[in-house]
């Protein structure tokens, strides 16, 4: 992989959607999947994971999930739960059953980011298929951070049942009766069913005529949006991506800080210090690199612009990253 293709996204140039754009930039990194295989009674408390997203689906029995603002989900064969801001959770068989700390239950590991799990007591049997992701583009990780705080699905759901029924039923397929290559296809089918909750989730939602959603959506703003992320290392101006969109500069600012609350050149600024940031966290490019490949001519004003927006320098995130 070269050093442009890690900082500029690889769409083909034949989507015209924007917001499908994310979409294909939504890369997961599974951090952690488990198959727990759990009976009467049992509990189980999932800490705070910061950054990360948790997807919970039953594939048999049932368990009942506690959020932290006391919400309380009975989840059932063909339902899942996605917790796009990896907040603290507890599965349980019952309400009265202690929950006991994730990582203080003992599991098999089949491999650094599978695992399978037998905990509980002699009671009735539910399976099911836990997830923990990272998003690693910027561009997605914006994306994340506008859902709510759970997206809740069944195979009941208008539009949702012929997907997700299918998706979960081969999935307790698989959990149930391992076979050469489980592991691949069941984290595989977890990173599908997060994407799609994330679809779902869009297209039943109102509200997304505004801020940045309701901007990637703007036939005439996507455009420009989607040109940007495209190519972040390109001189943009303000006249050039309103040239994208098809409308006059003035037009153009206004309706884009009307939409985002921010005005364009700062939104250029920012979008590109955070794939920098991306870059010092989980790359090997060089500072001059990283700098010319987002338009920058030289070390010292590229630096200047990372610590204006981030508050920190570049060497800094690198070495807490390291």
């Amino acid at each position: 992989m070269t050093a442009t293709d890690q900082l500029t996204p690889s769409s083909p140039a034949t989507m015209a959607d924007p917001l499908g754009d994310v979409f294909h930039l939504l890369r997961l990194t599974g951090t952690f999947y488990c198959a727990p295989e759990l009976r009467e009674p049992w509990g189980i408390d999932v800490p705070d994971l910061a950054e990360r997203m948790v997807l919970v689906a039953v594939t048999e029995g049932a368990c009942v999930l506690f959020l932290e603002d006391e919400t309380e989900i009975e989840l059932r064969p063909g339902q899942l739960i996605l917790l796009p801001h990896g907040r603290p959770v507890k599965l349980k068989s019952s309400r009265d059953v202690t929950a006991t700390p994730l990582f203080d239950i003992p599991a098999k590991r089949h491999s650094p980011n599978y695992e399978t799990m037998i905990f509980g007591g002699s009671g009735r049997l539910t399976r099911m298929i836990c997830g923990v992701l990272r998003v690693d583009h910027a561009v997605a990780k914006r994306l994340i951070d506008l859902l709510p705080s759970k997206i809740f699905l069944d195979t009941f759901d208008q539009g949702a049942s012929t997907w997700l029924h299918s998706t979960l039923r081969y999935l307790a397929e698989e959990a149930g009766d391992p076979r050469p290559g489980g592991e691949v296809v069941l984290t595989r089918l977890a990173d599908i069913l997060v994407v799609q909750a994330i679809r779902s989730w869009l297209e039943k939602s109102d509200g997304h005529e505004a801020g940045w959603i309701g901007a990637l959506r703007h036939p005439k703003l996507g455009r420009a949006l989607q040109a940007f992320h495209r190519e972040p290392h390109i001189t943009w101006t303000v006249a050039r991506l309103a040239r994208c969109a098809g409308m006059s500069r003035s037009a153009f600012s206004a309706r884009f800080k009307e939409m985002t609350g921010e005005g364009v050149m700062q939104y250029v600024t920012r979008w590109r210090m955070q794939l920098a940031w991306t870059e010092f966290q989980d790359g090997e490019m060089s500072l001059s690199q990283v700098a010319a490949q987002l338009g920058y001519d030289s070390e010292a004003a590229f630096s200047r612009a990372f610590k204006r927006v981030t508050g920190h320098t570049p060497g800094s995130v690198r070495r807490v990253s390291r």
